[in-house]
Formats: structure tokens, sequence, C-alpha cells
């Protein structure tokens, strides 16, 4: 199987600029645990939960954009790349969202959640 099979493909997206509160809301309202930050049409960064939780703790959140806590040129895969080897970088790297790419711009993006979808669909 491939990331691109997996992988969900509306994006979620803000500017580094956007305030941490705003990102927090949409990633709320689409009931989700990363939003990709873009400059343009290129990726520069994500935004986790773990990032807001982060900036919660510390009492950073108001005030604050999304370029003050997100992960800057995160690791990304390509829509053609192993689920296996996706799931292999989230476990060895820590995180549990990896941005799709295609052509240097994001179309997608995986979680672990997503992947294991895959395993138990392929045994169900």
């Amino acid at each position: 199987m491939k990331v691109g099979d997996a992988m969900t493909r509306e994006l979620l997206t803000v500017e580094a600029a956007t305030p941490l509160q705003a990102a927090a809301e949409r990633m709320c309202d689409r009931n989700v645990g990363a939003i990709l930050v873009l400059n343009g049409d290129a990726l520069s960064g994500i935004l986790t939960e773990r990032d807001v939780l982060r900036a919660v703790a510390q009492g950073e959140v108001a005030g604050t954009s999304v370029a003050a806590w997100m992960t800057r040129d995160p690791e990304t895969v390509t829509v053609d790349e192993g689920a296996r080897a996706a799931a292999t970088a989230m476990i060895r790297g820590g995180f549990r969202h990896l941005p799709v790419l295609q052509d240097n711009r994001p179309v997608g993006i995986v979680s672990i959640r997503d992947l294991m979808r895959l395993v138990v669909d392929d045994e169900g």
C-alpha cells in the first residue's frame, strides 16, 4: 500500500502569521490533530495538537502566532512512498502526522491512524 491510498486529501492550512488561537479553533472545527502551514503554495511547517498544548501550558496562546509554535520544515513523504515507510518514519520521529507532497507541493496529510486503518482493512 502507498501513502496516497491512506492520506487525507482535504487539506487544512494556515499561514505562519495566523493567530495560534484561530488555528486551534480551525483544528477543533475539523476535528483534526494537525494543520499544515504554508508560505504561498510551499509547505513551511506543521502545527499539531501537541504544539498547541505546549503553548497553553506556557500561557502563550493569546497574542501569539502559529510561527512561534509550529515545527518548521517538517519531515514529509510522497504519495508514492510505501505506507510502511511512513509508519516507520512516524515511530522513529515520535510524531503522528506527516505532510504528503507531490511535485514538492502539499497534496495531503497522513496520520498514524490513517495507516492503522490500512492494516485493519487489510486483515478484515
